[in-house]
Protein backbone atom coordinates (compact mmCIF):
# COMPACT_ATOMS: atom_id res chain seq x y z
CA UNK A 1 0.00 0.00 0.00
CA UNK A 2 1.47 3.48 -1.07
CA UNK A 3 -0.06 6.46 0.13
CA UNK A 4 0.68 10.07 -1.75
CA UNK A 5 0.35 13.66 -1.10
CA UNK A 6 1.31 16.35 -3.78
CA UNK A 7 2.26 19.53 -2.67
CA UNK A 8 3.82 22.85 -4.76
CA UNK A 9 0.74 23.96 -6.86
CA UNK A 10 -0.06 27.53 -7.46
CA UNK A 11 -0.78 30.74 -9.64
CA UNK A 12 2.27 31.62 -11.83
CA UNK A 13 2.58 33.77 -14.72
CA UNK A 14 3.27 32.22 -18.08
CA UNK A 15 7.06 31.80 -18.35
CA UNK A 16 7.77 31.22 -14.97
CA UNK A 17 8.91 27.96 -12.93
CA UNK A 18 7.59 25.82 -9.97
CA UNK A 19 8.15 23.01 -8.59
CA UNK A 20 5.96 20.18 -8.00
CA UNK A 21 6.01 17.74 -4.88
CA UNK A 22 4.58 14.08 -4.37
CA UNK A 23 5.52 12.64 -0.38
CA UNK A 24 4.77 8.89 -0.88
CA UNK A 25 4.55 6.58 2.23
CA UNK A 26 5.84 3.18 2.84
CA UNK A 27 9.31 1.36 2.89
CA UNK A 28 9.82 -0.18 -0.39
CA UNK A 29 9.51 3.18 -2.59
CA UNK A 30 11.84 2.36 -5.03
CA UNK A 31 9.64 -0.99 -5.89
CA UNK A 32 7.65 1.36 -7.97
CA UNK A 33 7.82 3.52 -11.24
CA UNK A 34 6.39 7.10 -10.09
CA UNK A 35 3.91 9.08 -12.88
CA UNK A 36 2.48 12.59 -13.29
CA UNK A 37 -0.25 13.51 -14.65
CA UNK A 38 -2.89 16.21 -14.91
CA UNK A 39 -6.53 16.93 -15.60
CA UNK A 40 -7.26 20.32 -17.45
CA UNK A 41 -11.08 21.22 -16.67
CA UNK A 42 -13.11 19.58 -18.83
CA UNK A 43 -10.66 17.07 -20.05
CA UNK A 44 -9.36 13.75 -19.47
CA UNK A 45 -6.44 13.14 -16.88
CA UNK A 46 -3.60 12.72 -19.68
CA UNK A 47 0.22 11.30 -18.66
CA UNK A 48 2.90 14.07 -18.55
CA UNK A 49 6.39 12.12 -17.00
CA UNK A 50 7.31 8.82 -15.67
CA UNK A 51 10.39 7.76 -13.46
CA UNK A 52 11.58 4.60 -12.60
CA UNK A 53 11.99 2.98 -9.30
CA UNK A 54 15.53 3.15 -9.23
CA UNK A 55 15.42 6.61 -10.96
CA UNK A 56 17.94 5.97 -13.84
CA UNK A 57 15.11 6.61 -16.90
CA UNK A 58 12.74 8.94 -17.43
CA UNK A 59 10.08 9.19 -20.29
CA UNK A 60 8.06 13.14 -21.12
CA UNK A 61 5.24 13.59 -23.11
CA UNK A 62 6.62 15.35 -26.21
CA UNK A 63 4.47 18.62 -25.27
CA UNK A 64 6.29 19.02 -21.75
CA UNK A 65 9.55 17.63 -23.23
CA UNK A 66 12.59 19.87 -22.82
CA UNK A 67 10.14 22.31 -20.13
CA UNK A 68 9.37 19.78 -17.62
CA UNK A 69 11.59 17.84 -15.48
CA UNK A 70 10.37 14.43 -13.27
CA UNK A 71 13.13 13.23 -10.72
CA UNK A 72 13.26 11.16 -7.03
CA UNK A 73 15.15 10.78 -4.12
CA UNK A 74 14.40 7.62 -2.89
CA UNK A 75 16.36 8.59 0.38
CA UNK A 76 13.28 11.12 0.94
CA UNK A 77 10.42 9.07 -0.36
CA UNK A 78 9.61 11.92 -2.93
CA UNK A 79 8.79 12.22 -6.15
CA UNK A 80 9.49 15.61 -8.18
CA UNK A 81 8.09 17.50 -11.10
CA UNK A 82 10.26 20.55 -11.61
CA UNK A 83 7.91 22.52 -14.56
CA UNK A 84 9.58 25.54 -16.42
CA UNK A 85 8.69 27.64 -19.02
CA UNK A 86 5.14 27.54 -18.23
CA UNK A 87 2.31 28.01 -20.50
CA UNK A 88 -1.25 28.68 -19.80
CA UNK A 89 -2.27 25.18 -21.51
CA UNK A 90 -0.09 23.78 -18.16
CA UNK A 91 -3.13 24.58 -15.92
CA UNK A 92 -4.32 21.26 -14.90
CA UNK A 93 -4.74 19.59 -11.19
CA UNK A 94 -1.27 17.39 -11.26
CA UNK A 95 -1.15 13.97 -9.65
CA UNK A 96 1.29 11.93 -8.92
CA UNK A 97 0.51 7.84 -9.16
CA UNK A 98 2.44 4.84 -8.17
CA UNK A 99 2.70 1.50 -10.27
CA UNK A 100 3.05 -2.01 -9.42
CA UNK A 101 6.94 -2.73 -11.03
CA UNK A 102 9.78 -0.41 -11.22
CA UNK A 103 10.14 -0.55 -14.84
CA UNK A 104 8.88 2.52 -17.55
CA UNK A 105 6.77 -0.02 -19.69
CA UNK A 106 3.71 0.94 -22.24
CA UNK A 107 0.91 0.54 -19.48
CA UNK A 108 3.42 3.18 -17.33
CA UNK A 109 1.73 6.39 -20.27
CA UNK A 110 -1.99 5.38 -18.97
CA UNK A 111 -4.13 6.11 -16.31
CA UNK A 112 -5.06 2.45 -16.03
CA UNK A 113 -1.20 1.38 -15.38
CA UNK A 114 -1.02 2.92 -12.04
CA UNK A 115 -2.44 1.35 -8.56
CA UNK A 116 -2.04 4.35 -6.16
CA UNK A 117 -3.05 8.19 -6.68
CA UNK A 118 -2.68 11.02 -4.87
CA UNK A 119 -5.17 13.82 -4.28
CA UNK A 120 -3.72 15.98 -7.01
CA UNK A 121 -2.35 19.55 -6.48
CA UNK A 122 -3.58 22.96 -8.97
CA UNK A 123 -1.28 24.80 -11.14
CA UNK A 124 -3.04 27.59 -12.46
CA UNK A 125 -0.60 29.51 -15.50
CA UNK A 126 -1.72 33.00 -16.08
CA UNK A 127 -1.27 34.62 -19.45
Amino acid sequence: QVQLLESGGGLVQAGGSLRLSCAASGRTFDNYAMGWFRQAPGKAREFVAVITGSGDLTFHEPSVKGRFTISRDNDKNMVYLHANHLKPEDTAVYYCAAAEGADIAPRTVRVGGYAYWGQGTRLTVSS
